[in-house]
């Protein structure tokens, strides 16, 4: 649900000049890239800029990542109607809201508690799609409902993500933002039994928060 200013414009134009030119053409990532009001997921103040190409911060020293950088992490995944996804790093919502209207059920974790506080706001007027959000470390991820076919990181981890892959299932994919003098997204897929991972674009992500909640 969408309330105040008609930014349906903006969203339109957010995909035709930053997420098709640059390769975004799974045509459920661009619907849902339509359809979910970015501006809802950030400060107010910002209004149309909300849907500019570039990453904005949300407080405590995190930040939206540009819808390219999402998009392109959202793609890679490959999530399917069926899916059952881990997000690691809820921050302001806004991608916890386009991987709604891709999978079938998005579990989502948040370390820091203001930050889950706001984004379930957002989430609950904003969105479609069965959510469920936590407040803990997201590098433990969330056993209790794993295995899950697909898990994305949003936040830098310094190395291989052996506790999430635990908890990915046959067949399933986990992407996630490795390394600190330089980082790379890095995709891992499972096929009988056996972890595969490739590099697939250079990046810049804060880093994951650990430790107690």
């Amino acid at each position: 649900m969408e309330n105040g200013p008609d930014y349906r414009i903006a969203r339109r134009r957010m995909v035709a000049e930053q997420l098709t030119p640059r390769g975004i053409v799974d045509k459920r990532v661009i619907d849902a890239f339509l359809a979910v009001p970015r501006h809802a997921f950030v400060d107010p103040a910002l209004g149309v800029r909300a849907y500019d190409d570039c990453s904005f911060p949300i407080g405590y020293e995190q930040t939206i990542s540009q819808p390219y950088t999402i998009a392109f992490a959202v793609q890679a995944l490959a999530v399917e109607r069926g899916s059952r996804v881990l997000e690691i790093g809820t921050g302001s919502g806004y991608q916890t809201a386009i991987l709604a209207r891709l999978a079938r059920d998005v579990f989502s974790i948040e370390r820091i508690e203001p930050l889950l506080v706001k984004a379930q706001e957002a989430l609950a007027g904003a969105t479609e799609g069965s959510i469920r959000v936590k407040l803990g470390d997201g590098s433990l991820g969330w056993k209790s409902y794993a295995p899950f076919d697909r898990i994305i990181v949003s936040a830098s981890m310094s190395g291989r993500p052996e506790l999430l892959l635990e908890q990915l299932a046959e067949g399933g994919r986990l992407i996630a933002p490795i390394g600190e003098s330089a980082e790379f997204l890095v995709l891992f897929t499972r096929r009988n039994g056996v972890t595969t991972e490739r590099r697939i674009a250079r990046c810049a992500f804060v880093p994951l928060m650990r430790g107690d909640a």
